[in-house]
């Protein structure tokens, strides 16, 4: 099977480029390290492809799945269904880290992704599915291989960002990171899953753009209202820990005006916060002393 591009140097094979791109890097037979790539694994689209692609290329890897203890029952499921991947569990909980960082998980502070999604990897040459046809705004896009330089704001590895790259490096945690896929659309990702039998996360048949954890601060209120109604349970979860998160920061002397975990919830669901809103502390509910911990 081969998705061709057409560009002004002729027809360009978008997987056996990717296939290319996942061999030139190879970390044992390039003499890199002696570990094998540590290739994501979300359950998710993309990452089926990147699955499916280093089973083509014939190099080592091990397939690894971050459980981040919010992931959709579906999710969970389709990933313990894919041969050889391995499910690492986290140190802690979504509802214990909420109450630990005494503040929920917002756009501008996703220590969830830090500690639950991100987790592993450290020293190792990671792979991933991200691509930037998967970003809102692709007008800053950037040359495919470059190396990470100093940010004046954070990307996660599993972000979809115009500015990712093709290879990158991750100084604070010691990754080098390989986006094989980085520059394939939609399209490409379906006709390729569609090729090799694989119909991917059953959620995507539901109607779902993209899986991931439920109640994800980077999803519009409305799609996150409809996953709460869809997932009770994992609503009634948020809000138990809300309200030991309000007692948390209440022993601790930090400003609250919630009385209820429910309050927290309501007001994070439909009044997520930005940037700016550090300068007043929206609501008396941020505070920066709570990002030391």
């Amino acid at each position: 099977m081969s998705l061709i591009e057409h560009t002004l140097f002729g027809k360009v094979d978008k997987v056996q480029k990717a296939i290319e791109r996942i061999k030139m890097c190879d970390p044992i037979s390039n003499g890199y390290m002696d570990e094998p790539y540590y290739t994501a694994y979300s359950g998710g689209k993309d990452s089926d492809v990147l699955r499916i692609l280093f089973e083509l290329s014939g190099v080592r890897y091990d397939l690894v799945h971050n459980h981040t203890t919010v992931d959709a029952p579906e999710t969970v499921y389709y990933i313990r269904s894919i041969p050889g991947v391995q499910i690492s569990k986290p140190y802690i909980t979504m509802w214990e880290l909420i109450v630990k960082k005494r503040i929920p998980p917002t756009r501008i502070a996703r220590y969830c992704c830090e500690h639950l999604k991100e987790r592993g990897g450290q020293g190792r040459f990671v792979a991933t599915g991200v691509r930037w046809a998967e970003s809102i705004n692709r007008r800053n896009r950037r040359g495919s291989l470059e190396i990470e330089k100093s940010r004046k704001h954070i990307i996660l590895n599993a972000d979809n960002d115009n500015n990712r790259r093709l290879y990158e490096s991750c100084m604070s945690q010691g990754k080098t990171i390989l986006n094989p896929i980085i520059d394939w659309t939609d399209e490409d990702v379906w006709e390729f899953l569609h090729h090799h039998g694989c119909r991917s996360n059953p959620l995507y048949e539901c109607g779902y753009k993209r899986v991931g954890c439920i109640g994800c601060p980077m999803v519009v209120s409305k799609k996150r209202i409809e996953e709460f109604s869809k997932y009770p349970k994992y609503k009634n979860a948020y809000i138990r820990a809300f309200d030991k998160m309000i007692v948390a920061r209440r022993e601790n002397g930090l400003p609250t005006e919630w009385q209820t975990g429910e309050d927290v919830f309501n007001w994070w669901v439909t009044k997520p916060p930005k940037a700016n809103d550090f300068d007043g502390l929206q609501m008396g509910f941020l505070d920066y002393s709570d990002f030391n911990t």
